[in-house]
């Protein structure tokens, strides 16, 4: 089971970033984006990590209050999701 969680752990936080990453890039473009409601649905998943490293490194909706206050809650939703299936 704990590799189980673990490698979900790392594909749904790359996946997370990825996804986060090519958003700034339309965004850039002015191209078709990827719903918000997308990007919370990854983080609530288990790829708030990703999510929210992509979201500074990329400086792509810091601006939006719902993201700076909701990835980081769904970070820690994930932390506790996490350390309770991993112990």
């Amino acid at each position: 089971m704990v590799k189980v969680v673990l490698l979900w752990f790392a594909l749904i936080n790359i996946i997370g970033y990825v996804v986060m990453s090519e958003d700034k890039n339309k965004a850039r473009k002015r191209r078709d984006r990827v719903p918000e409601k997308t990007l919370f649905l990854l983080a609530f998943m288990g790829g708030a990590l990703g999510v929210l490293t992509a979201m500074y490194r990329k400086r792509h909706k810091t601006r939006h209050t719902s993201f700076r206050l909701g990835i980081p809650l769904l970070l820690l939703l994930n932390m506790v999701l996490y350390g309770y299936f991993l112990r």
